[in-house]
């Protein structure tokens, strides 16, 4: 008896078992027999059972696709006829002939080839669902015999043998397919033109229903056009009135819902639900909007908002049953709604018409028409998550659209071009990071930390915080606390998209890596991400890909993905020196820019662009002084590549791919010479980037020497097309990069220690009389100065306002619908001309003095003087957004450039006191203004420009005798001596190198930063740490900045109880109050922005900082000079304390510590007291005069100012009269008790009498009736005083007169009304007695 198979037998054993029962010969345990069929039993019942014969697995004729999914045929078992094994044949023998084992089917088995078949993401259809399946209502022709068949499998078997039979004569076959589009409408023919029913203006121009869809082709058109001539003979037989009378019945029958007769054979249709049917019938007319009310937002398949009223055909595939349903269209909410749907074409298509909507956002095509904002919308409904759980999704379309979706929301349209566009421009590859500012206390207290530090430490504060909450105030960071970084790996690695899908994903992490230096470390060191970027789209080897759409990306050169590593390398040297070690990018820069672009078996503008790419990421490693080796290697290519440039110029019109080729391989040669100029540095810090600054450069002096005898050429050439404007601007970037390198080469050349200086200074000089001087003098240079007012974003701010669809957890530049041609990025714009010739006229001035006259003479240009003017012209300033600090950072290298050689020529020669002044107030402005970034540039200005002689003409052309002359004949109403303005003003000038020294002490940036910020400038490419700017928050430095050495004293006086050294502080103090003085006197345009109020505050500093320092002479003389600007009849109505000031909390918590300091050790100091009263005028806030009635009322016995030393007119404190009860009720209280008397405080002694007086005797029958008691009892205790001086001054006051002892006249008889309301009173008084005083 044979034995069972045991678990552990191999198929060896098996098969051993097979051969033994086939050998036995014994009958199977089981036997097959055939089962009759449902319908009549089986035919074969009387037929003995055959033996079956073994089952052979045959694969020849096995079709390549799966059968068609329709119903099969039932199943047959299949006879077993007797076959009788002989006895002579060997078993194992006919075994092994019919069974030739698993491993025959397996190599039988052929897969097809589908390297070469495109992946296809969903074609777009017209419609909003997939096409309806219909089931055919006649039931009365189905077979009997179909037994439990279900009505699909009884649908498709007919429809099957309709198919095998083909359509009848006459037959109208239904249009079952989806709807493509609007109704069809035949050509009309000869034949039916001109169809008219009798008595009617309808002409038939050809049949509108029946299209004869579904028969062959040569049988349509005849079948649909015999059909409708049969209905328009119909037509033709019927009457008028039978046509109409048939038509009410036909709407009759349309009128609520279909007609539907249920049959017993629908389960669960036994009673027909008229209200569930109400969707069959016709929409309702679109409502029209008769009020200003606001109505939902509804937007086409493609993203287009639609009117309210637009009226649109149902087939278009707008029309729901929802909300609405007469509008077409969908809204944010529906679509939110179909991305949950479980039908993934649904899925797909709503967030493909999400991304259209984002698309068309941000390309500003919804403008003011909808209330809000559309992204700030969707991230606040949770879109973003949204897109990340599509990405989660199993279907490769809805990844597809999802990762389409999230490119529209973070790549804003025209940022990448823009950037791309001005990398060879002076400083162009540096960029600030697209991060919010709003960001949390740790980041913003962590300034000088080191980037590295940043980017790879965390505060638990956000690693503890859910992605929610990060997206709130980030969107990048929540994406990225969701594994987003290996979600896309994954889709690129395992899923193999379409090229649409991988260039969206490529260009994601660009946006990413863009966000800051830690978004681009977490994309470097996502595991396997860049390697399957480097391997798959950045290939050594390839096959020629010829023009139009590629099908795969796969193993082909992409532009975009070299792009990637070029944005990674911008963020940190260390960044870019991990890329060139850790994946082989050597060999794929030598391959790639080894050829010509044409040589590349690619595209020609994918050619151009990997081209371009490649050269740039390149020169972003040579910013870091990395890259060296590749220039020994690849110097005979780029030879020949400098050789070919003067044809490419010649090319008309000029390509601007290969413009931006060339300018990217200027550059790169720009940072070669650069790095053969640099010598190795010492580290600046001890992050990871600075440990690689001692690398020596591996570039030599005289492997560059060769190159500017072939880049002049070039700059030769395309200074021939100035005079062309559509040339010159076709061929833009190429002489800015010449420029830029000549510069460069200059700078070099002069560093080396073995080079011979007369052969540069030589050398200088050719270039300067052959080139640079005949330029100056063209006349189409100066329209190019002309150009710079109307291109300026200073001159004119309200061209940089913020995008309307620009949350603050997105930052994009806004340059969705690009640059006008008049602006600073735009087409026609100077800047990055005119910033390149000023950085070479500034290196050549730098290294050859006697060509800074001639050089100098560019800035005689009307052009730019004019500009200078706009510039330093108080206005309003541009608002601070990602755009307008790229924009301005450009704006500012020119101004600061073209003062640089301002000062270079002031150093010669005497400068115009014109020009001078203009110059001086060009360089305080833009010490203001200048951001993150260029720390250098404030450092230089601090040393140069701003403090220098030579910029203040004033001192030599009587500006301190004016001021003497001023004080002599008291000009203004201010009545504060002026101490002899002039000498001190002399004496400032006297003292500029000591103010120099303080303010360098006290305004200078941070070590680290300023270091940072001078390699770039410098071009010391071994200290460069990143290209990547700090967050332009603010400027660097403050609008109050001549005041900021005394703020930070202030500061340190308050945390020191101790004490400061009166020796630091007094020098400290007395420098800025002499600077301050002159910008007041000289320079007041320096100030405009800063308040009188914080002016005023600043001053009262000095009296806070220390007990002593305000009995100093020296600050006393400063300190009256100041109150006395501040109280010109010109400045004085500007003199609000109630607005905000910076650097206060409020101005009432600053004046109360100004009277407890008052009252602690002013001891009557009249210009201490000057101070305390300014703040008392009428105009200002009660509470300044509460505070010192109520809670400081020792300090008016020290306020002994006299009247003729007040420096504003006592009116200012009198007028209008005082309406404050409390304080008027505070005002008779220091009268009657003494504490406020003429010869201890005579101003507010005047000023308490004359608002008491106006009170006593008002007589406003508005008055409350607290008031009117209040009143009566003052002027009852008044009448009763004992003090007969105070009565009759409280009594007989008349108008302020400072001229008098007492400060005001006095009436020698009452005015009749007053003595009558008196003498009223009086009696009162002595009818009832003094029991209400």
């Amino acid at each position: 008896m044979l034995s069972r198979p045991k678990p552990g037998e191999s198929e060896v054993d098996l098969l051993h078992f097979q051969s033994q029962f086939l050998a036995a010969g014994a009958a199977p345990a089981v036997q097959l027999v055939k089962k009759g069929n449902r319908g009549g039993g089986d035919a074969n019942s009387d037929r003995p059972p055959l033996q079956d014969h073994r089952d052979v697995v045959m694969l020849d004729n096995l079709p390549d696709l799966p059968p068609a999914l329709v119903p099969s045929p039932p199943k047959r078992a299949r006879p077993s006829p007797g076959h009788c094994l002989p006895e002579d044949e060997d078993p194992e023998e006919r075994l092994r002939r019919h069974d030739q084992h698993i491993t025959a089917v397996l190599t039988k088995i052929i897969e097809r080839d589908t390297s070469s078949v495109a992946v296809n993401l969903p074609v777009p259809s017209g419609v909003a669902f997939p096409a309806v399946f219909l089931r055919s209502r006649d039931t009365q022709g189905k077979s009997a015999t179909s037994g439990k068949r279900s009505i699909f499998a009884q649908e498709i078997a007919a429809r099957r043998i309709a198919e095998a039979k083909g359509p009848s004569v006459g037959e109208v076959v239904p249009n079952v397919g989806p709807p493509e589009g609007a109704v069809t409408c035949e050509t009309p023919t000869p034949r039916n033109q001109g169809c008219q029913l009798p008595g009617s203006s309808h002409s038939f121009q050809g049949p509108n229903l029946v299209t004869g869809k579904g028969l062959r082709d040569q049988e349509a058109e005849q079948e649909a056009q015999t059909i409708h001539e049969e209905n328009i003979a119909r037509l033709q037989a019927m009457a008028p009135e039978e046509i109409l009378q048939e038509q009410q019945r036909l709407l009759a029958q349309l009128a609520l819902a279909l007609p539907v007769t249920p049959q017993k054979e629908w389960l669960h249709m036994d009673t027909v639900e008229l209200e569930k049917l109400h969707w069959t019938q016709d929409l309702p007319p679109v409502r029209r909007q008769q009020t200003q009310e606001r109505m939902q937002a509804r937007f086409s398949l493609q993203g287009e908002l639609l009117a309210p009223d637009v009226d649109l055909p149902t087939h278009l595939g707008l029309h729901h049953h929802g909300e609405e349903a007469e509008r077409a269209g969908y809204s944010l909410q529906e679509l939110f709604h179909l991305t949950r749907s479980q039908v993934s074409q649904q899925r797909a298509l709503a967030l493909h018409v999400l991304a259209q909507v984002i698309s068309r956002a941000q390309a500003g095509e919804f403008g003011d028409r909808l209330a809000g904002s559309v992204l700030s919308l969707l991230l606040d409904a949770g879109f973003l998550f949204l897109l990340r759980f599509s990405l989660d999704d199993r279907v490769d379309g809805v990844i597809a659209t999802a990762i389409r979706a999230l490119r529209a929301l973070l790549v804003a349209p025209g940022d990448e071009e823009l950037l791309d566009s001005t990398f060879s421009w002076y400083h162009g590859a540096l960029t600030f990071p697209l991060m919010p500012s709003q960001e949390d206390k740790e980041d913003e207290d962590e300034d000088e930390e080191c980037p590295a530090g940043k980017a790879k430490r965390k505060s638990p504060e956000e690693e503890s915080r859910p992605p929610p909450d990060l997206a709130r105030h980030d969107v990048i960071k929540g994406l990225l606390a969701t594994s987003l970084l290996p979600r896309l790996r994954y889709v690129l690695e395992v899923t193999y998209p379409g090229p649409a899908v991988v260039l969206d994903i490529l260009a994601v992490l660009i946006r990413l890596a863009r966000h800051s230096l830690e978004s681009a470390t977490r994309v470097l060191e996502c595991p396997r991400l860049i390697e399957t970027i480097v391997r798959e789209f950045l290939p050594t080897s390839w096959s020629p890909v010829g023009a139009g759409p590629t099908p795969s990306l796969y193993k082909v050169p992409c532009a975009t993905a070299m792009k990637l590593l070029r944005v990674l390398a911008s963020a940190g040297r260390n960044i870019a020196a991990r890329l060139l070690s850790s994946f082989d990018l050597r060999s794929r820069l030598c391959r790639i820019i080894a050829e010509a672009p044409q040589e590349l078996a690619l595209p020609p503008e994918e050619a151009e662009m990997l081209s371009t790419e490649a050269l740039r990421l390149w020169a972003v490693a040579a910013s870091y002084g990395q890259g060296g080796y590749l220039y020994r290697e690849l110097y005979p290519v780029l030879m020949r590549a400098l050789q070919v440039v003067p044809r490419e110029l010649s090319t008309h019109p000029p390509q601007p791919l290969s413009m931006q080729r060339i300018a990217s391989l200027l550059t790169l040669l720009t940072q070669l010479t650069l790095a053969a100029g640099s010598t190795p540095a010492e580290t600046i810090s001890d992050s990871a980037e600075a440990s690689l600054s001692a690398t020596p450069s591996l570039v030599t002096w005289t492997q560059v020497s060769g190159l500017q005898p072939l880049v002049e050429p070039c700059l030769r050439q395309t200074l021939k097309l100035l005079s062309r404007p559509e040339m010159w601007r076709a061929v833009g970037p190429v002489p800015v990069a010449c420029l830029l390198f000549l510069g460069a080469y200059y700078q070099a050349w002069s560093q080396q220690p073995s080079s011979c200086p007369e052969d540069w200074l030589q050398d200088m000089q050719r270039l300067s009389e052959e080139l640079l001087l005949p330029l100056l003098s063209q006349p189409t240079l100066g329209s190019l100065w002309d150009s710079l007012r109307h291109c300026s974003l200073l001159c004119n701010p309200l061209s940089c306002v913020p995008a309307l669809e620009a949350p603050p957890s997105l930052v994009s530049l806004g340059c969705s619908g690009g640059c006008p041609r008049l602006s600073l990025a735009g087409s026609a714009s100077p800047f990055p001309f005119l910033t390149a010739l000023l950085s070479l006229l500034n290196t050549l001035a730098q290294i050859h003095k006697g060509l800074c006259g001639q050089l100098a003479a560019i800035l005689a240009a009307p052009g730019l003087q004019n500009y200078f003017l706009q510039c330093v012209a108080p206005g309003a300033a541009p608002h601070l957004t990602p755009f307008s600090a790229w924009a301005l950072r450009h704006e500012y290298h020119l101004q600061y450039l073209a003062l640089a050689l301002a000062q270079k020529a002031a150093a010669l020669q005497p400068l115009p006191a014109t020009h001078a002044a203009l110059y001086h107030g060009m360089a305080l402005a833009l010490l203001s203004r200048l951001l993150p970034g260029s720390e250098y540039l404030t450092h230089e200005l601090l040393l140069s420009c701003v403090f220098r002689l030579e910029f203040l003409p004033e001192r030599t052309s009587g500006g301190p005798e004016a001021a003497d002359f001023s004080d002599q004949l008291s000009l203004g109403s201010s009545r504060v001596p002026r101490c002899g303005q002039g000498t001190l003003l002399a004496q400032a000038c006297q003292d500029l190198p000591s103010i120099r020294n303080c303010y360098l002490t006290h305004c200078s940036p941070a070590r680290a930063s300023l270091l940072a910020s001078q390699a770039l400038h410098r071009g010391e490419l071994q200290r460069v740490p990143t290209l990547l700017l700090p967050m332009p928050t603010e400027p660097l430095l403050p609008t109050d900045w001549p005041f900021l050495p005394l703020i930070r004293l202030y500061h340190r006086a308050s945390d020191t109880p101790s004490g400061l050294s009166p020796t630091d502080t007094m020098g400290t103090a007395m420098r800025v109050l002499q600077w301050v003085l002159v910008l007041e006197s000289w320079r007041p345009q320096a100030l405009w922005a800063v308040p009188p109020a914080a002016r005023l505050a600043r001053l009262m500093c000095v009296f806070l900082v220390d007990s002593e320092l305000f009995r100093e002479s020296p600050v006393q003389h400063l300190v009256a000079a100041l109150l006395a600007q501040l109280c010109q009849p010109q400045v004085l109505p500007n003199l609000n304390l109630d607005c905000r000031l910076p650097g206060l909390t409020s101005f009432p918590d600053l004046y109360a510590n100004f009277l407890d300091h008052f009252e602690a050790v002013s001891f009557g100091d009249h210009l201490f007291g000057a101070l305390v009263l300014l703040p008392l005028q009428r105009r200002f806030s009660v509470t300044l005069r509460l505070a010192l009635f109520g809670e400081h009322v020792g300090a008016l016995r020290a306020l002994s100012l006299p009247l003729t030393q007040l420096p504003v007119s006592l009116e200012c404190y009198t007028v209008p009269p005082e309406d404050n009860l409390a304080l008027l009720q505070l005002y008779f209280r220091t009268l009657v008790t003494g504490a406020l008397r003429p010869r201890w405080c005579p101003v507010l002694y005047a000023v308490a009498v004359a608002h008491v007086n106006s009170f006593i005797f008002s007589q406003d029958p508005q008055s409350s009736d607290e008031v009117k008691a209040a009143r009566r009892s003052m002027l009852q205790k008044t009448w009763l005083l004992a003090d007969e001086g105070l009565r009759q001054h409280l009594l007989h006051y008349k108008l302020p007169n400072s001229t008098l002892p007492e400060g005001f006249e006095l009436y020698s008889q009452l005015p009749p009304l007053r003595q009558h309301y008196l003498q009223r009173l009086t009696s009162t008084v002595l009818q009832n007695g003094v029991s209400e005083t």
